[in-house]
Protein backbone atom coordinates (compact mmCIF):
# COMPACT_ATOMS: atom_id res chain seq x y z
CA UNK A 1 0.00 0.00 0.00
CA UNK A 2 1.57 3.45 -0.86
CA UNK A 3 2.34 6.08 1.52
CA UNK A 4 -0.16 8.97 0.07
CA UNK A 5 -2.82 6.02 0.31
CA UNK A 6 -1.93 5.37 4.27
CA UNK A 7 -2.13 8.69 4.23
CA UNK A 8 -5.82 9.10 2.38
CA UNK A 9 -7.05 6.30 4.87
CA UNK A 10 -6.62 7.98 8.03
CA UNK A 11 -8.84 11.12 6.22
CA UNK A 12 -12.28 10.21 7.40
CA UNK A 13 -12.81 13.70 7.89
CA UNK A 14 -11.75 15.16 4.80
CA UNK A 15 -15.28 16.32 3.88
CA UNK A 16 -15.66 19.66 1.84
CA UNK A 17 -12.54 21.19 1.10
CA UNK A 18 -9.83 19.73 3.82
CA UNK A 19 -8.49 17.46 5.67
CA UNK A 20 -5.74 15.41 7.51
CA UNK A 21 -2.39 15.31 5.50
CA UNK A 22 -0.33 13.42 8.21
CA UNK A 23 -0.54 10.67 11.10
CA UNK A 24 -0.57 12.85 14.41
CA UNK A 25 2.87 13.24 15.90
CA UNK A 26 4.08 15.88 18.63
CA UNK A 27 5.66 18.78 17.17
CA UNK A 28 8.39 21.21 19.34
CA UNK A 29 6.70 23.67 19.32
CA UNK A 30 9.05 26.06 21.29
CA UNK A 31 10.60 28.68 19.37
CA UNK A 32 12.13 30.92 21.43
CA UNK A 33 13.49 33.18 19.25
CA UNK A 34 11.57 36.46 18.64
CA UNK A 35 10.76 38.86 16.11
CA UNK A 36 8.38 41.77 14.25
CA UNK A 37 6.44 41.12 11.35
CA UNK A 38 6.70 44.33 9.61
CA UNK A 39 5.06 43.26 6.08
CA UNK A 40 1.84 42.42 7.17
CA UNK A 41 -0.39 45.80 8.62
CA UNK A 42 -2.94 45.22 11.54
CA UNK A 43 -5.85 46.29 11.32
CA UNK A 44 -7.99 47.24 14.84
CA UNK A 45 -11.12 45.35 15.25
CA UNK A 46 -13.58 47.17 17.79
CA UNK A 47 -14.78 44.79 20.94
CA UNK A 48 -18.53 44.32 20.74
CA UNK A 49 -21.63 41.30 20.75
CA UNK A 50 -22.32 39.17 17.81
CA UNK A 51 -24.35 36.61 16.84
CA UNK A 52 -22.19 33.40 16.22
CA UNK A 53 -23.56 30.51 14.06
CA UNK A 54 -25.73 29.58 11.38
CA UNK A 55 -29.52 30.56 11.25
CA UNK A 56 -30.53 29.27 7.90
CA UNK A 57 -30.29 26.42 5.42
CA UNK A 58 -27.06 27.59 4.36
CA UNK A 59 -25.35 25.82 7.70
CA UNK A 60 -23.81 22.61 8.57
CA UNK A 61 -24.82 21.07 11.41
CA UNK A 62 -22.08 22.24 13.90
CA UNK A 63 -22.65 25.46 12.75
CA UNK A 64 -26.18 25.67 14.91
CA UNK A 65 -27.32 27.19 16.96
CA UNK A 66 -26.62 30.69 16.14
CA UNK A 67 -25.50 32.43 19.86
CA UNK A 68 -24.92 35.28 21.05
CA UNK A 69 -20.84 35.84 21.76
CA UNK A 70 -18.92 39.19 23.27
CA UNK A 71 -15.36 39.57 22.38
CA UNK A 72 -12.78 42.21 23.68
CA UNK A 73 -10.86 44.44 21.22
CA UNK A 74 -8.15 43.06 19.04
CA UNK A 75 -5.57 43.50 16.18
CA UNK A 76 -5.83 41.46 13.09
CA UNK A 77 -3.43 40.88 10.27
CA UNK A 78 -5.10 42.77 7.38
CA UNK A 79 -4.06 39.80 4.99
CA UNK A 80 -2.86 36.19 5.23
CA UNK A 81 0.54 35.38 6.00
CA UNK A 82 2.55 35.82 2.51
CA UNK A 83 5.41 33.45 1.28
CA UNK A 84 7.56 36.67 1.97
CA UNK A 85 6.59 36.91 5.63
CA UNK A 86 7.17 33.04 6.59
CA UNK A 87 10.13 33.07 4.74
CA UNK A 88 11.38 35.85 6.70
CA UNK A 89 10.80 33.89 9.52
CA UNK A 90 12.28 31.15 8.47
CA UNK A 91 15.38 32.90 7.79
CA UNK A 92 15.64 33.90 11.29
CA UNK A 93 14.93 31.08 13.02
CA UNK A 94 15.86 28.41 11.37
CA UNK A 95 12.60 26.86 11.27
CA UNK A 96 11.58 23.58 9.91
CA UNK A 97 8.20 22.93 8.93
CA UNK A 98 5.97 19.50 9.74
CA UNK A 99 6.03 19.10 5.97
CA UNK A 100 9.59 19.17 5.80
CA UNK A 101 10.34 16.09 8.94
CA UNK A 102 10.26 12.80 7.59
CA UNK A 103 7.92 10.29 9.91
CA UNK A 104 8.91 8.03 12.00
CA UNK A 105 8.42 4.39 12.07
CA UNK A 106 6.85 4.27 15.31
CA UNK A 107 4.54 7.58 14.52
CA UNK A 108 3.34 5.97 11.56
CA UNK A 109 2.41 2.58 13.50
CA UNK A 110 0.89 4.62 16.14
CA UNK A 111 -1.78 6.01 13.46
CA UNK A 112 -2.81 2.26 11.58
CA UNK A 113 -4.90 -0.80 13.14
CA UNK A 114 -3.54 -3.52 15.67
CA UNK A 115 -1.68 -5.86 14.01
CA UNK A 116 -0.87 -3.71 10.26
CA UNK A 117 2.14 -4.40 8.49
CA UNK A 118 5.54 -2.57 9.23
CA UNK A 119 5.76 0.32 6.69
CA UNK A 120 9.01 0.40 4.28
CA UNK A 121 11.52 3.23 3.90
CA UNK A 122 9.05 5.33 1.14
CA UNK A 123 6.62 5.37 3.42
CA UNK A 124 8.33 7.75 5.61
CA UNK A 125 9.62 10.70 3.74
CA UNK A 126 8.50 14.07 3.96
CA UNK A 127 5.64 15.57 2.25
CA UNK A 128 2.35 16.92 2.47
CA UNK A 129 -1.03 16.55 0.56
CA UNK A 130 -1.61 18.29 -2.87
CA UNK A 131 -4.49 19.21 -4.98
CA UNK A 132 -3.98 17.04 -7.84
CA UNK A 133 -7.34 16.99 -10.30
CA UNK A 134 -8.45 15.30 -12.76
CA UNK A 135 -10.00 15.73 -16.00
CA UNK A 136 -13.13 14.43 -15.48
CA UNK A 137 -16.47 14.49 -12.97
CA UNK A 138 -15.84 12.26 -10.04
CA UNK A 139 -17.60 11.43 -7.18
CA UNK A 140 -17.24 14.15 -4.36
CA UNK A 141 -17.16 11.13 -2.05
CA UNK A 142 -14.21 10.08 -3.11
CA UNK A 143 -11.57 12.09 -2.22
CA UNK A 144 -8.18 10.69 -3.40
CA UNK A 145 -9.47 11.46 -6.98
CA UNK A 146 -8.07 14.97 -6.41
CA UNK A 147 -5.71 14.90 -3.32
CA UNK A 148 -2.50 12.89 -3.88
CA UNK A 149 0.31 12.72 -1.01
CA UNK A 150 3.68 13.91 -2.84
CA UNK A 151 7.04 13.17 -0.89
CA UNK A 152 9.16 16.68 -0.99
CA UNK A 153 6.06 18.97 -0.69
CA UNK A 154 6.30 21.78 1.24
CA UNK A 155 6.01 25.30 1.83
CA UNK A 156 8.96 26.26 -0.70
CA UNK A 157 7.55 23.28 -2.84
CA UNK A 158 3.68 24.03 -2.48
CA UNK A 159 3.02 21.05 -5.28
CA UNK A 160 5.82 18.89 -4.38
CA UNK A 161 9.61 19.12 -5.63
CA UNK A 162 8.89 19.99 -9.49
CA UNK A 163 7.47 23.61 -7.83
CA UNK A 164 8.77 26.48 -5.94
CA UNK A 165 6.92 29.64 -4.48
CA UNK A 166 9.34 32.65 -7.33
CA UNK A 167 6.70 34.78 -8.41
CA UNK A 168 4.19 33.69 -5.43
CA UNK A 169 6.20 35.56 -2.57
CA UNK A 170 2.90 37.75 -2.02
CA UNK A 171 0.42 34.59 -2.32
CA UNK A 172 -0.65 33.31 1.25
CA UNK A 173 2.25 30.56 2.92
CA UNK A 174 0.42 27.10 2.45
CA UNK A 175 1.41 23.54 3.93
CA UNK A 176 2.25 24.93 7.02
CA UNK A 177 0.80 22.85 10.12
CA UNK A 178 -1.40 24.44 13.23
CA UNK A 179 2.39 24.10 14.75
CA UNK A 180 3.79 25.64 12.28
CA UNK A 181 1.20 28.60 13.10
CA UNK A 182 1.96 28.83 16.30
CA UNK A 183 5.83 29.08 15.65
CA UNK A 184 5.40 32.10 13.73
CA UNK A 185 2.77 33.84 15.66
CA UNK A 186 5.22 33.57 18.83
CA UNK A 187 8.78 34.84 16.65
CA UNK A 188 5.94 37.66 15.19
CA UNK A 189 4.54 38.95 18.76
CA UNK A 190 1.25 37.58 18.07
CA UNK A 191 -1.05 34.53 18.22
CA UNK A 192 -3.68 32.92 15.89
CA UNK A 193 -6.96 34.07 16.64
CA UNK A 194 -9.93 32.34 18.45
CA UNK A 195 -12.60 30.95 16.52
CA UNK A 196 -15.03 33.55 17.58
CA UNK A 197 -12.50 36.68 17.12
CA UNK A 198 -12.42 34.69 13.44
CA UNK A 199 -15.85 34.84 13.12
CA UNK A 200 -16.68 38.33 14.57
CA UNK A 201 -13.78 39.84 12.38
CA UNK A 202 -15.19 38.33 9.17
CA UNK A 203 -18.37 39.69 9.74
CA UNK A 204 -17.11 42.46 9.18
CA UNK A 205 -19.30 44.99 11.43
CA UNK A 206 -22.12 43.74 9.67
CA UNK A 207 -24.87 41.68 11.53
CA UNK A 208 -26.70 37.96 10.11
CA UNK A 209 -24.85 38.59 6.56
CA UNK A 210 -24.18 34.71 5.18
CA UNK A 211 -20.80 36.71 3.70
CA UNK A 212 -18.03 39.19 4.39
CA UNK A 213 -19.62 41.21 2.05
CA UNK A 214 -23.11 40.52 2.75
CA UNK A 215 -25.69 38.68 1.26
CA UNK A 216 -25.13 39.01 -2.76
CA UNK A 217 -24.56 35.67 -4.15
CA UNK A 218 -21.08 35.02 -4.47
CA UNK A 219 -21.72 34.53 -8.15
CA UNK A 220 -23.11 37.79 -8.96
CA UNK A 221 -21.68 40.79 -9.84
CA UNK A 222 -17.62 41.19 -9.44
CA UNK A 223 -15.67 38.43 -7.90
CA UNK A 224 -15.87 39.08 -4.71
CA UNK A 225 -13.28 36.10 -3.42
CA UNK A 226 -10.66 33.50 -4.34
CA UNK A 227 -12.81 30.76 -5.42
CA UNK A 228 -13.57 27.85 -7.55
CA UNK A 229 -15.04 28.69 -10.74
CA UNK A 230 -16.65 26.00 -13.20
CA UNK A 231 -17.21 22.42 -12.38
CA UNK A 232 -15.48 20.99 -9.59
CA UNK A 233 -13.03 19.64 -9.41
CA UNK A 234 -12.00 18.92 -13.25
CA UNK A 235 -12.72 22.24 -14.84
CA UNK A 236 -12.29 26.12 -13.59
CA UNK A 237 -13.25 28.58 -15.73
CA UNK A 238 -10.92 31.33 -13.97
CA UNK A 239 -13.74 33.19 -13.68
CA UNK A 240 -12.10 35.08 -11.20
CA UNK A 241 -8.65 35.26 -12.47
CA UNK A 242 -6.79 32.73 -10.81
CA UNK A 243 -5.75 28.63 -10.83
CA UNK A 244 -5.14 28.16 -7.44
CA UNK A 245 -4.03 30.43 -4.34
CA UNK A 246 -4.22 34.54 -5.37
CA UNK A 247 -1.84 37.13 -4.29
CA UNK A 248 -2.85 38.38 -1.06
CA UNK A 249 -5.32 41.86 -1.20
CA UNK A 250 -6.76 40.83 -4.77
CA UNK A 251 -9.92 41.29 -3.68
CA UNK A 252 -11.69 44.06 -1.47
CA UNK A 253 -11.69 44.30 2.02
CA UNK A 254 -15.03 43.58 4.52
CA UNK A 255 -15.89 46.21 6.61
CA UNK A 256 -12.96 46.10 8.99
CA UNK A 257 -10.67 46.53 5.67
CA UNK A 258 -9.70 42.49 6.56
CA UNK A 259 -8.73 41.37 3.05
CA UNK A 260 -9.56 37.40 2.12
CA UNK A 261 -11.70 36.95 4.78
CA UNK A 262 -13.72 34.42 2.20
CA UNK A 263 -11.84 31.99 -0.11
CA UNK A 264 -7.96 31.79 -1.47
CA UNK A 265 -6.86 29.30 1.52
CA UNK A 266 -8.68 27.97 4.63
CA UNK A 267 -6.86 30.06 7.85
CA UNK A 268 -6.00 28.54 11.02
CA UNK A 269 -7.45 29.22 14.71
CA UNK A 270 -6.39 28.25 17.94
CA UNK A 271 -9.47 26.63 19.03
CA UNK A 272 -9.76 22.92 19.40
CA UNK A 273 -13.08 21.43 17.07
CA UNK A 274 -15.73 19.76 18.85
CA UNK A 275 -18.82 19.67 16.89
CA UNK A 276 -21.28 19.84 19.72
CA UNK A 277 -19.29 23.07 21.37
CA UNK A 278 -21.94 25.65 19.77
CA UNK A 279 -24.91 23.14 21.92
CA UNK A 280 -23.25 23.79 25.14
CA UNK A 281 -21.88 27.61 25.35
CA UNK A 282 -24.23 29.95 27.58
CA UNK A 283 -25.87 32.50 25.79
CA UNK A 284 -23.58 35.65 25.90
CA UNK A 285 -20.39 34.03 26.42
CA UNK A 286 -17.05 36.47 26.96
CA UNK A 287 -14.13 35.75 24.64
CA UNK A 288 -14.69 31.73 24.33
CA UNK A 289 -11.21 29.97 23.81
CA UNK A 290 -13.20 26.54 22.58
CA UNK A 291 -13.91 23.18 23.98
CA UNK A 292 -10.87 22.02 26.48
CA UNK A 293 -10.88 18.55 24.34
CA UNK A 294 -11.85 18.60 20.69
CA UNK A 295 -14.08 15.83 19.45
CA UNK A 296 -14.85 14.82 15.79
CA UNK A 297 -17.91 12.05 15.19
CA UNK A 298 -16.81 11.59 12.12
CA UNK A 299 -12.90 10.85 13.59
CA UNK A 300 -12.94 11.09 16.95
CA UNK A 301 -9.97 8.83 17.41
CA UNK A 302 -7.85 11.93 16.46
CA UNK A 303 -8.08 15.56 18.37
CA UNK A 304 -8.41 18.47 15.30
CA UNK A 305 -8.33 21.98 15.20
CA UNK A 306 -10.54 24.71 13.67
CA UNK A 307 -10.36 26.26 10.14
CA UNK A 308 -11.96 29.18 9.03
CA UNK A 309 -13.02 30.91 5.85
CA UNK A 310 -13.26 28.33 2.72
CA UNK A 311 -10.43 27.92 -0.11
CA UNK A 312 -9.78 28.52 -3.62
CA UNK A 313 -11.39 24.83 -3.89
CA UNK A 314 -14.81 26.18 -2.21
CA UNK A 315 -17.99 26.19 -5.28
CA UNK A 316 -21.55 25.92 -4.56
CA UNK A 317 -21.34 22.86 -5.58
CA UNK A 318 -19.29 21.20 -3.55
CA UNK A 319 -18.66 23.57 -0.32
CA UNK A 320 -19.58 26.48 0.73
CA UNK A 321 -16.84 27.18 3.46
CA UNK A 322 -16.66 31.25 2.14
CA UNK A 323 -19.66 31.89 4.49
CA UNK A 324 -18.85 33.32 7.29
CA UNK A 325 -19.91 31.00 10.15
CA UNK A 326 -19.01 27.99 8.01
CA UNK A 327 -16.31 25.61 9.99
CA UNK A 328 -14.14 22.98 9.40
CA UNK A 329 -11.96 21.05 11.03
CA UNK A 330 -8.39 19.04 10.59
CA UNK A 331 -5.12 17.39 13.15
CA UNK A 332 -3.10 19.83 13.65
CA UNK A 333 -0.24 18.37 11.78
CA UNK A 334 -1.68 18.85 8.66
CA UNK A 335 0.10 20.47 5.77
CA UNK A 336 -2.48 21.45 2.70
CA UNK A 337 -1.85 23.38 -0.76
CA UNK A 338 -5.00 25.15 0.49
CA UNK A 339 -4.09 26.08 4.04
CA UNK A 340 -2.72 29.13 5.30
CA UNK A 341 -3.10 31.86 8.66
CA UNK A 342 -3.05 34.75 10.02
CA UNK A 343 -2.26 36.32 13.11
CA UNK A 344 -3.51 38.75 15.50
CA UNK A 345 -2.49 40.51 19.12
CA UNK A 346 -4.47 41.77 22.01
CA UNK A 347 -4.82 44.79 22.71
CA UNK A 348 -3.08 46.46 25.61
CA UNK A 349 -4.62 48.32 28.82
CA UNK A 350 -2.52 50.56 30.16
Amino acid sequence: MSRHLIYLSIITSLTACAGNSRPAVQQDTTTTITGTDTLNRMVLVPGGTFSMGADDSTGMPDEYPKHSVKVDSFWMDEHEVSNREFAVFVAATGYVTTAEKPISKEELMATLPPGSAEPDSSMLAAGALVFTPPNHAVPFNDVSQWWSFIAGASWQHPEGPGSDIKGREDHPVTQVSWHDAQAYAKWAGKRLPTEAEWEYAARGGLSNQIYPWGSEALTAGKPKANTWNGNFPYKNTHTDGFENTAPVKSYSPNGYQLYDMSGNVWEWVSDLYDARYYAQMEKGTANPSGPSKGYDPEDPALEKHVIRGGSYMCSDEYCRGYRVSARMKTTPESGLANLGFRCVRSVTHH
